[in-house]
């Protein structure tokens, strides 16, 4: 007896899946639309249950996505305050510390790796 073909089941459940991705998708986009936020294709994605990359294959969803991003103001943000000098230094201090501490675990790793390799060496010699 030959084994069933099921590809007609996989195709429907495929489409199925798909379909209530996009619908989740589309109601998505609505609810943002209703909202003053501006809305991003993550927030989307999220909301929706969705991969982005999904969604990016998705163009009209994309494009009522970026028309939504036009319509909306963009968040405001305040203003980044640079760092001190004291700050700055304590950071480039940190990150010379952390090479040092790399450099000699490096030193300490190659020199441990040569005495496996001589050893390696001495006891193919043996053999």
């Amino acid at each position: 007896m030959p084994p069933a073909d099921n590809a007609r089941f996989l195709v429907e459940a495929s489409k199925t899946r798909s379909r209530q991705a996009r619908e989740r998708a589309e109601e998505a986009i609505k609810t943002a639309a209703r909202r003053s936020e501006r809305p991003t294709v993550v927030g989307i994605a999220n909301a929706a249950g969705v991969s982005r990359s999904w969604l990016y294959t998705q163009t009209d969803l994309i494009t009522a996505i970026n028309q939504l991003q036009q319509r909306a103001p963009a968040p405001h943000r305040a203003p980044r305050h640079a760092a001190s000098d004291a700050s700055l230094q304590r950071r480039l201090e940190t990150a010379l510390e952390r090479n040092r501490q790399l450099r000699d675990q490096v030193a300490d790793l190659t020199r441990k790796l040569e005495t496996a390799h001589g050893e390696i060496r001495r006891l193919r010699t043996l053999a």
